[in-house]
């Protein structure tokens, strides 16, 4: 798993740095035409006509979505997660791992109450990118640690999804939203009807997606929510399972880069040390730089010193520290909330991918020296 999620982030890696070239290149204009260019029929009149970026951030990414609440509901069972034992030591330092890093937002942009809808911005970690740095490492970390990263990873993206889904709905479609839970309804009862093949389940995933989108709760939901209503056994051929492996390689080597390739790109012509110290690029560099660190540092060491759970085993606190610093890489989830937070404001946006760029670049770049140099026990 691990040699797939350091590959599927080298692949992140690539794309956005080809969407940074591109946006800081004389192709700059066609590169954003394409993306805001008309490709498809009116789905829903709040979006308006579909274009490539749309059809990324609210069709690839509700599948992007769906890998994650598969792989949330298969721990959460018979996983990493499957007892309170296993997730009292990850759940401290991913709740405080989000917390701090949006207290520390707010702070900094206190004086500008525009900038108040992205405190959830720096709250995020990039699985595939922070596993994939990591996973580069190799030999200098232990495997208890890789078991840590992933399983605070999987605690913040089901943060991130009730953060979704609670604080980025503006209005609600009544009408829709009870079609999207009749899919729902439909999904369960193929479920406890013992229903096992997955066509079914992709076509009432489909009709749920849509009616989500039109429901005014952003569409990805409907990917978690669908993954929940699939059933799941230990064999290779639960529907789950067939699922999970048929989509895996599709959302890491394709879909995701896909997404970084279309968000990431950013013109970096103007920026100078005043812009990048403005309220928004600074709140959010120094969420996910200091606060995830300090949040997720300070939560393990406080499960452990409380006796609320044992330390990783074989792992010194240097070796903590460095993938607590990993944690800071907020990349994916954090452009896509950026998104949501600013909808009307593509110059925010702007400014949020700088401070994303920013942070998670330091935190991947000082917690690689860290883990590289710690003295290994």
């Amino acid at each position: 798993m691990l040699a797939n999620e350091a590959s599927a982030g080298v692949a992140l890696m690539m794309a956005s740095m080809v969407a940074i070239l591109l946006a800081n290149s004389p192709a700059a204009g066609s590169y954003f035409a394409f993306l805001h260019a008309y490709a498809g029929p009116v789905l829903s009149e709040k979006l308006g006509p579909m274009t490539p970026h749309l059809w990324i951030n609210d069709g690839l990414m509700a599948i992007f979505f769906l890998l994650v609440g598969l792989e949330i509901k298969r721990e959460l069972i018979s996983g990493r997660l499957s007892s309170w034992q296993q997730r009292r030591l990850p759940a401290v330092p991913a709740l405080l791992g989000m917390a701090l890093p949006a207290l520390i937002f707010l702070t900094a942009s206190r004086h500008e109450s525009s900038l108040s809808n992205g405190w959830a911005i720096p709250a995020a970690t990039d699985i595939a990118f922070a596993v994939g740095v990591l996973a580069l490492l190799g030999r200098h970390a232990p495997a208890s640690l890789k078991l840590l990263l992933l399983s605070v990873a999987i605690i913040d993206d089901m943060g991130a999804v009730a953060i979704i889904a609670l604080f980025y709905t503006s209005s609600l479609d009544i009408g829709a939203l009870a079609a999207a839970i009749g899919a729902g309804l439909a999904m369960y009862a193929l479920k406890i009807n013992g229903v096992k093949r997955l066509w079914p389940y992709l076509v009432l995933l489909l009709a749920m997606w849509y009616a989500t989108l039109l429901s005014g709760v952003h569409a990805t939901i409907a990917g978690v929510v669908g993954a929940f209503l699939i059933p799941y056994g230990a064999s290779a051929k639960s529907p789950l399972v067939r699922l999970e492996h048929g989509i895996a390689p599709w959302v890491g080597f394709v879909i995701v880069p896909i997404f970084g390739f279309a968000n990431a790109g950013v013109d970096l012509s103007g920026i100078s040390m005043s812009a990048i110290l403005a309220p928004l690029p600074l709140g959010i560099a120094a969420g996910l730089f200091v606060g995830k660190q300090i949040g997720v540092f300070g939560g393990v060491a406080l499960a452990v010193k409380t006796g609320l759970a044992e330390k990783p085993a074989g792992a010194s606190w240097l070796q903590i520290y460095g993938v607590s610093l990993l944690c800071g890489i907020g990349f994916t989830m954090s452009l896509f909330i950026s998104s949501l937070a600013f909808p009307l404001d593509p110059a925010f946006v702007e400014d949020a991918k700088v401070g994303i760029l920013l942070g998670s670049l330091l935190s991947a770049l000082l917690g690689a020296v860290v883990l590289r140099f710690a003295p290994r026990t």
